[in-house]
C-alpha cells in the first residue's frame, strides 16, 4: 500500500538566490534517504518553495519499509572448525552474537577463501517510524552557502525555523528539531493571513495555502509575476523587460505577487541603457520598461509581496528609492567622463592583481604582448586595434561606476571608449573579451574580442600554474577550469590554424621575464590541464571515452581539427563492420614499437620477402593522398584509404619475424617500415586506445 507524505519547513525569509539549489538538494537527499531505508516511492516527489517555506510532497510512498536481507560475514572456515570438524570458539562466538545456532551458519566462497556467514531477514518497519528519524536528518543535511544559529540551540540552518509540518496519511510524524516540534500546523501569508492553520493532508494544505495568499507553486508565481508586470507596464503603453535571472530572483522573494508601475525623471535616460537596467535590476529588483520601438522608458515595474491598499503610496516609495540610486549612478557617470578611459591605465598600477603576479597594470602589459603575438598569426592586419583594445579593456575597473556596479565591467568600458571616439571594433572588443562569462554563454563574435579574451585568460592560467596555485580536486578558486574551457570553445569557434603549445609557451615566456619558474615543467602541466578539460567537455558531449582518447592521444595542439576528427572517426566506426580487426592490427604495430628507442630509416634494398615489398609499395601508393585528405580535414576519406593497408600489414606480420635477432640491419629496416605506418595512422587517431 502507498501513502501520502506532506513535509513543510517554515522559516524566516530565505535568501532568494539560495532557494532553488536548496530545494533541488532537498529532493535529491529525500530520494536517496528513502531508497537507503528501503522505502519504495512509486511517484515522483514534488517540491515547492517560497521565501518562508520549503515543501516536500509524495503520494506514492510505501506504508511499510521493505524487509531487509542481511548477509553478515564471520570468521574464516578454517578458523571456525578444528581438525575433527567441531566448532571452535570463533564459530560459537559468531553464532551467539548473531542469535543463531552453529548449524544455521553457512559457508561463503570469497576471493580470500571460505568464510562463515549468516543470512537473515529483518522485517520492515512502518514508514512513519522511519520518517521520524529520517526527516530531522534531512533538514540538517540540506547544504547552504551560509547557515546561522539562533537562541540557545546548537542546530544550524539558513534561517530560524518557526514550524514544521510532518504528516503521513494525515497523521503527525513526531520529532523535534531546533526546539520546534513537528505537527499539523502551518501559517499563511506573513502580512495578509498570518494566522495558524491546521491541515489534514496535502490536498487540504494546498487549498488553505491558496486561500491564505500563498502561491506555493513556483511556476505559478512566476507566471503571475509576468502577467501582473505586463498589465502594470501596459498602463504607460510599455512592456516589461522580462530578464530571466531577475524573474527567478523576484519569484523567490514573494509568496503572493502584485505589481505597480512607477516612473523616474526623464533626465536619467541620458545614462547608458546598461546603467539604468543594472541600477533597477541589481539594487531594487525592478523590471525596466520598453516602448514599442524597444527603447527604454522612464518607467519601471516593481513587484510587491502584498496587495497594496493604496498602490499610489507604494509606487511613490519605490520611486523615491530608485531616484536615489539613479542620482548616484548619474554622478558616477559624470565623474568618470571627466577623464578619458585610456588615461586610467596608469591607475591599474595601484591595483594588486595577485601578490606574486604583480599589479593589474603588469597583467595588462603581459596579455597585451600575448595578444599581439596571436594577432600576428591569425589577423596581422589588426595588430594595432588588438593592442589598443588590450590596453583599454581593464581601465573601467578603476571607474566609479564599475566600483559601484561590478557587474558592469566591460559594459562601461565599451560605453566610455565609444564616447572617447575609439573605433567601434575596439569598443566592442572591450566587452566581448569577457565572453563567455559562464558555461553555455555566447562567445566573442569579433576577431579582436576573441584574441584579447584568449590572451587575458591564458595569462591567468599560466600565471597561477607558474606559482603552483593550480586547481586541486574540487577546489578551483580562480576559475581556471572555466577559463580553459572558454579558450577551447573560442579556438574551436574561430577555427584558427594555430598551435596551443606555442600559445602556452609564449605566455610563459613573457611571464618568465617577471618571475622565476621552470617553464618547461609548467608548460607540460598546463598542456595536460587543457587536454583534461577537453576530454571532459567531449565526454559530456556524448563522445565515447575510447573515441576521445584515440583522437587526443594522437595529437592535441591544433584544437580546430579535433572535433572534425571525432565526428568523422565516429562516422567511420559506425559504418565499417571490421573496425575491430583494423584497430587490432594497429595495436600490434604499436606494441612492437613500444620498446624501440629511436627512429630508423627504410631501405627498400634490404627487403627479403615479397610481403615486405608489397606493404611498402601499398604505403607509398597512398601516403600522399592520405596526408592531403587530412590536411583538408577529410578524415573519413583518409580512414577509408587506410583500410587498404590492413591486408598487406597482416601479410607482413605473417610472413616475417619483425624483431629478428639474426640480422640487426634487417630488424631495424622492418621496424622502420612500421614506424612509417604508425605515423600515418597517428595523423588521424591512436587506434591502440580502443578497448578491443
Amino acid at each position: 500500500m502507498s501513502g501520502e507524505l506532506l513535509f513543510e519547513i517554515g522559516t524566516e525569509e530565505i535568501p532568494s538566490d539560495y532557494l532553488d539549489n536548496a530545494l533541488a538538494e532537498m529532493g535529491r537527499l529525500a530520494s536517496a534517504y528513502l531508497e537507503e531505508k528501503h522505502i519504495p516511492v512509486s511517484e515522483e516527489l514534488i517540491l515547492h518553495g517560497t521565501p518562508r517555506r520549503m515543501v516536500l510532497m509524495g503520494k506514492g510512498v510505501s506504508e511499510m519499509q521493505e524487509d531487509i536481507v542481511e548477509e553478515i560475514t564471520g570468521p574464516p572456515r578454517k578458523a571456525a572448525f578444528d581438525q575433527d570438524g567441531k566448532p571452535t570458539k570463533a564459530a560459537l562466538g559468531f553464532a551467539q552474537k548473531q542469535g543463531v545456532s552453529v548449524e544455521e551458519l553457512q559457508v561463503l566462497q570469497t576471493p580470500k577463501g571460505e568464510y562463515l556467514y549468516v543470512k537473515r531477514s529483518i522485517p520492515g518497519k512502518p514508514t512513519p517510524e522511519i520518517l521520524a528519524e529520517l526527516l530531522p536528518k534531512l533538514i540538517a543535511d540540506i547544504p547552504w552557502p551560509k547557515s546561522m544559529r539562533w537562541g540557545s540551540h546548537p542546530f544550524a540552518f539558513v534561517r530560524p525555523i518557526h514550524w514544521v509540518v510532518a504528516l503521513f496519511n494525515g497523521k503527525v510524524i513526531p520529532f523535534e528539531v531546533a526546539g520546534v516540534k513537528s505537527g499539523n500546523r502551518t501559517r499563511g501569508h506573513r502580512f495578509m493571513a498570518p494566522q495558524v492553520l491546521e491541515v489534514m493532508d496535502a490536498g487540504d494544505y494546498l487549498s488553505k495555502m491558496k486561500k491564505t495568499f500563498v502561491l506555493i507553486d513556483r511556476q505559478e508565481r512566476a507566471a503571475t509575476i509576468e502577467k501582473a508586470s505586463a498589465a502594470a507596464a501596459k498602463t504607460v503603453s510599455g512592456t516589461p523587460l522580462m530578464d530571466a535571472e531577475l524573474l527567478s530572483t523576484v519569484t523567490n522573494m514573494v509568496e503572493f505577487p502584485s505589481a505597480v508601475c512607477g516612473s523616474f525623471d526623464k533626465a536619467f535616460l541620458e545614462l547608458p541603457d546598461s546603467v539604468l537596467i543594472t541600477a533597477m535590476k541589481k539594487h531594487q529588483k525592478y523590471f525596466a520598461v520598453r516602448d514599442r520601438h524597444n527603447r527604454t522608458m522612464s518607467h519601471f515595474v516593481a513587484v510587491n509581496n502584498t496587495i497594496a491598499t493604496d498602490p499610489s503610496v507604494v509606487t511613490k516609495g519605490h520611486e523615491r528609492v530608485l531616484r536615489a540610486r539613479l542620482s548616484d549612478a548619474s554622478f558616477f557617470f559624470k565623474e568618470d567622463r571627466k577623464r578619458p578611459l585610456l588615461g586610467r591605465l596608469e591607475e591599474l598600477k595601484g591595483v594588486i592583481y595577485q601578490a606574486q603576479l604583480g599589479t593589474s597594470f603588469a597583467k595588462v602589459e603581459r596579455f597585451t604582448r600575448l595578444a599581439e603575438f596571436l594577432s600576428q598569426q591569425v589577423a596581422p592586419e589588426m595588430v594595432e586595434e588588438v593592442r589598443l583594445a588590450s590596453s583599454l579593456c581593464k581601465c573601467d575597473l578603476v571607474t566609479s561606476m564599475v566600483t559601484e556596479f561590478p557587474e558592469l565591467q566591460g559594459v562601461m568600458g565599451k560605453a566610455y571608449a565609444r564616447l572617447d571616439g575609439h573605433p567601434g571594433a575596439v569598443c566592442d572588443a572591450i566587452h566581448e573579451h569577457y565572453l563567455p562569462a559562464r558555461a553555455g554563454d555566447e562567445l566573442p563574435p569579433s576577431t579582436i574580442g576573441a584574441i584579447v579574451g584568449l590572451a587575458d585568460r591564458m595569462d591567468t592560467i599560466a600565471g597561477f600554474f607558474s606559482i603552483q596555485m593550480e586547481p586541486t580536486g574540487a577546489a578551483d578558486p580562480f576559475a581556471l577550469r572555466r577559463h580553459a574551457l572558454a579558450i577551447i570553445r573560442i579556438l574551436e569557434n574561430m577555427d584558427w590554424e594555430m598551435s596551443l603549445k606555442g600559445f602556452i609557451a609564449k605566455s610563459l615566456s613573457i611571464l618568465g621575464e617577471e618571475i622565476s619558474f621552470d617553464q618547461q615543467a609548467v608548460a607540460e602541466k598546463v598542456m595536460d590541464f587543457f587536454r583534461e578539460r577537453y576530454r571532459q567537455m567531449m565526454l559530456r558531449s556524448d563522445y565515447s571515452t575510447d573515441l576521445v582518447e584515440a583522437v587526443i592521444s594522437a595529437e592535441f595542439d591544433s584544437l580546430h581539427h579535433l572535433r572534425y576528427r571525432l565526428d568523422q572517426l565516429k562516422k567511420f566506426i559506425a559504418g565499417f563492420a571490421d573496425f575491430e580487426s583494423l584497430a587490432l592490427t594497429f595495436k600490434r604495430i604499436v606494441n612492437i614499437l613500444k620498446n624501440q628507442p629511436e627512429d630508423f630509416s627504410v631501405n627498400p634494398s634490404l627487403f627479403k620477402e615479397p610481403c615486405e615489398s608489397r606493404l611498402w609499395e601499398s604505403y607509398q601508393g597512398l601516403k600522399n593522398e592520405v596526408r592531403q585528405r587530412t590536411q583538408k580535414r577529410q578524415y573519413f576519406e583518409a580512414l577509408n584509404l587506410l583500410v587498404d593497408l590492413k591486408k598487406p600489414v597482416d601479410e607482413f606480420f605473417e610472413g616475417v619475424e619483425v624483431l629478428t635477432k639474426k640480422d640487426d640491419a634487417l630488424r631495424k629496416n622492418r621496424v622502420a617500415v612500421l614506424q612509417e605506418l604508425a605515423r600515418l595512422f597517428l595523423s588521424i587517431a591512436d587506434f591502440s586506445k580502443f578497448a578491443i
